[in-house]
């Protein structure tokens, strides 16, 4: 090999291995990322569940019921 071919190929083996850490790079980010999101939706899932659990035991109403309602004015 000449030598012109061996700098060649030393410079397209860094420019790989300056690909790959750019990659390693944004793969770590979008890790990070991924797991930031699936904690954030488990919490949105508990709130959820709680909201539920809030809604199905409020058996009763807000409103009052027909008996203690006073008729209309027109009656």
């Amino acid at each position: 090999m000449t030598e012109n071919m061996t700098d060649k190929l030393i410079q397209r083996l860094e420019e790989l291995e300056h690909k790959q850490a750019f990659q390693d790079d944004t793969i770590d980010q979008l890790h990070q990322e991924i797991t930031a999101l699936n904690l954030k939706q488990s919490m949105f899932k508990r709130q959820i569940e709680l909201l539920a659990e809030k809604v199905s035991s409020n058996k009763g109403s807000n409103l009052a019921d027909e008996s203690e309602e006073t008729p209309p004015p027109h009656y």
